[in-house]
């Protein structure tokens, strides 16, 4: 439920409520939502990685569902949080959609040295379990394992397009959004932080390219970019769509004129995410 905020003395003894949210609260008791659950599970590598899953309002544990999975991964993130938020990912579960999050390697919260192993191969290990993931709910008895989706955003788009193209041919479908396409591409005091400069290091460069791994996407993409972009910049669409063409790879796109990496603005958003829901729709 939403947050209550409290002033508290030293002893820990309330004093008053600065803000409960009652309102909010009693709103969304008339609410017929599904509870995020938590979960964990570990991969072929004996790696525990942690996520959430939101079922179906319906949820019938003798039919099959198809997956959307959302993730960021990029590092010190986190997204598997037990907190209160009401997102997208909800009005999905309406539809019959099970939406799973799950952390991989390089994410924050679980030491040091799950977090900096993804050092000089960033995108490879998380890539990796986001693929895990897959596999893991496609041998669940209410998943449908030839209907599994993936989507980000930023280091989560590049997540997707790079989890597409590992070969292993798990997901039917992905999302794309205002991706990095080759980490030589985005912006130095970033990228050489986690991966050295590309002199330095040539072949993590290739390793995570999404770009220089294009030959191996399978499934159906939607590739959605703003065109002014100043954090992504949309170089980075314009050259892996072009590779997908030289591929005679089919692929949708989206793009928005004039919009920054969060493309927002007046009913940009509305546009972007009922793009997004028709494409899972005839795609997923």
């Amino acid at each position: 439920m939403p947050n209550t905020l409290s002033m508290r003395n030293s002893t820990g003894q309330k004093i008053r409520d600065i803000a409960n949210n009652a309102a909010i609260k009693e709103a969304f008791r008339t609410l017929k939502v599904s509870q995020k659950e938590f979960f964990s599970f570990k991969t072929r590598e004996n790696i525990a990685l942690n996520g959430w899953m939101i079922k179906p309002v319906n949820f019938d544990p003798t039919k099959k569902y198809p997956v959307l999975m959302v993730q960021y991964s990029g590092p010190g993130s986190q997204m598997v949080l037990d907190e209160w938020d009401f997102g997208w990912e909800y009005y999905l579960s309406t539809l019959n959609y099970v939406v799973v999050c799950v952390d991989g390697r390089g994410t924050g919260a679980r030491g040091s040295e799950f977090m900096k192993c993804t050092y000089k191969q960033m995108g490879v290990l998380e890539t990796r379990d986001q693929v895990e993931t897959a596999k893991y709910l496609g041998d669940l008895s209410y998943i449908d394992k030839n209907r599994i989706g993936i989507w980000g955003w930023s280091f989560g788009g590049t997540m997707t397009l790079t989890a597409m193209s590992t070969g292993e041919k798990v997901f039917k479908a992905g999302i794309s959004v205002a991706p990095v396409t080759d980490w030589r591409f985005y912006n130095t005091a970033y990228t050489e932080r986690f991966m050295q400069t590309p002199q330095e290091n040539f072949s993590g460069y290739d390793q995570s390219s999404a770009l220089l791994n294009a030959g191996k996407l399978n499934g159906r993409l939607l590739i959605i970019h703003g065109t002014s972009d100043d954090n992504v910049h949309y170089t980075n669409t314009l050259v892996y769509i072009n590779k997908l063409v030289e591929l005679e790879k089919q692929f949708e796109m989206q793009i928005y004129t004039d919009k920054n990496h969060s493309i927002t603005g007046k009913q940009t958003r509305r546009h972007l995410y009922t793009r997004m829901v028709e494409f899972l729709e005839r795609n997923l």
